[in-house]
């Protein structure tokens, strides 16, 4: 659903570059006439808290670049340089470290709102899949850049995550080797994570455009999960509704943001990497950052190293698959009662699958984590194809305006409208 663009030129300038390159008249109908639906709330302010994260991890991430040396044997002494000796080298280095949990944080918001009103379902398909997309470059974006300070939890993260990959058959070990370089987590490998770890966010910016190309082509989801079927009725300019309501978004979350990185900037990382890498002494408890646990629960709970790769991927591979699964015709949570009660049991699960992830692989955490590992495999595999079938789901609105006006009217006691989308 394309904006439409009432931009006209005012200067002899601006009419000279829109005959040649129309890029004003396209921001305005993408960004400030483009039709949004006048029922979205708060949950849909994190697309521009992303736009916004990724921004400020590029350009904090250019910054520390220009100070940071790619070699095994000075990284970590040149973090430590950026941290004390470059102008405000301190406050660039936690922006960037705490800014990736602010981000995955924002992203797991996103999806779980995704989900739960069902932002996958036609015709947005390819918008769901581009974000799954998104997700695994920031997964990998997120490993390599947590490599680069080169302490004890970096070194023998990449060790034992780079290990797995030789667990594929017939080519894994010379993916692996190729990963390092040689045969072992060393310099080599170092340049390799530095090089894609500056490469990626780049891509994630390609992908998003495509996102948000595809977002606007067959129009955003709401909260009632219908279409809209009337502009003048069902819909508000973005501008300025939406842009006031994303920047108080971004507002709040830069209040927690902030808070992270001037009060306690260190309590989402791990001591260990503030020890300098040394092959010849193991931690005695190796975790990723905390956006990988519950993966990392998942891959440990299996005691075969293939067996236990191929659940962590497919873990997230699933996500793909999610508009095929959900056989439901309805398509917010909001009118599907028993699908309510699955989707925050399956939060649940996401959650414990994250405090296991963070606890010794012994004893009644692997246990733990093999049920929630089965659970969330059935949520997508067992429960959604089901919960099509069987649910009684409620009467959707009719239309966008309908539901707004049920909304208005039952805060003065009207019933609601039983009209069923």
């Amino acid at each position: 659903m394309h904006g439409l663009s009432t931009f006209e030129p005012k200067n002899g300038l601006v009419k000279w570059l829109e005959a040649r390159l129309p890029i004003l008249s396209f921001m305005h109908g993408s960004f400030v006439a483009y039709p949004t639906p006048k029922n979205l709330n708060y949950w849909w302010t994190f697309g521009a808290i992303l736009s916004f994260m990724l921004i400020a991890q590029i350009v904090t991430g250019i910054v520390l670049a220009m100070h940071y040396t790619p070699e095994a044997t000075l990284a970590f002494s040149s973090v430590e340089k950026i941290m004390r000796d470059v102008n405000w080298g301190w406050m660039l280095r936690y922006a960037h470290s705490n800014g990736a949990s602010m981000f995955f944080l924002a992203v797991y918001i996103h999806m779980f709102r995704g989900l739960y009103y069902g932002s996958y379902k036609a015709p947005r398909e390819v918008l769901w899949i581009l974000g799954v997309i998104i997700f695994l470059l920031m997964m990998a974006t997120g490993f390599m850049g947590y490599v680069l300070p080169w302490g004890q939890m970096s070194f023998w993260g990449a060790t034992v995550i780079t290990n797995l990959f030789s667990a594929i058959p017939f080519v894994g070990d010379d993916v692996t080797t190729w990963l390092w370089g040689g045969y072992s987590v060393d310099n080599p490998t170092l340049n390799r994570f530095f090089a894609l770890h500056y490469l990626l966010p780049f891509m994630i910016v390609a992908v998003v455009g495509l996102h948000v190309w595809a977002l606007h082509v067959v129009g955003q989801n709401n909260p009632d999960g219908v279409e809209i079927k009337d502009v003048a009725k069902d819909t508000v300019p973005f501008t300025p509704h939406a842009t006031m309501k994303d920047g108080f978004g971004i507002i709040c979350f830069l209040l927690l943001y902030c808070w992270f990185v001037f009060y306690v900037p260190n309590y989402l990382g791990d001591a260990d990497n503030y020890i300098p890498a040394n092959p010849m002494k193991t931690p005695p408890h190796i975790v990723p950052e905390w956006y990988f646990l519950p993966y990392y629960a998942i891959l440990r709970s299996i005691p075969d190293k293939l067996a236990g790769v191929i659940a962590m991927f497919s873990a997230i591979a699933v996500l793909a698959f999610l508009p095929w699964l959900d056989t439901s015709k309805v398509r917010s949570g909001k009118y599907r009662p028993i699908f309510k009660i699955f989707f925050w049991v399956f939060v649940g699960v996401g959650v414990g699958l994250g405090y296991l992830g963070a606890m010794p692989p012994e004893g009644g955490y692997v246990l733990a984590a093999r049920i929630l590992g089965v659970a969330y495999f059935a949520f997508f595999l067992v429960v959604l194809p089901l919960l099509g079938l069987f649910e009684q789901t409620r009467p959707v609105p009719a239309s966008i305006a309908d539901a707004v006006l049920a909304k208005g009217g039952a805060a003065h006691g009207a019933p609601a409208p039983q009209t069923l989308g």
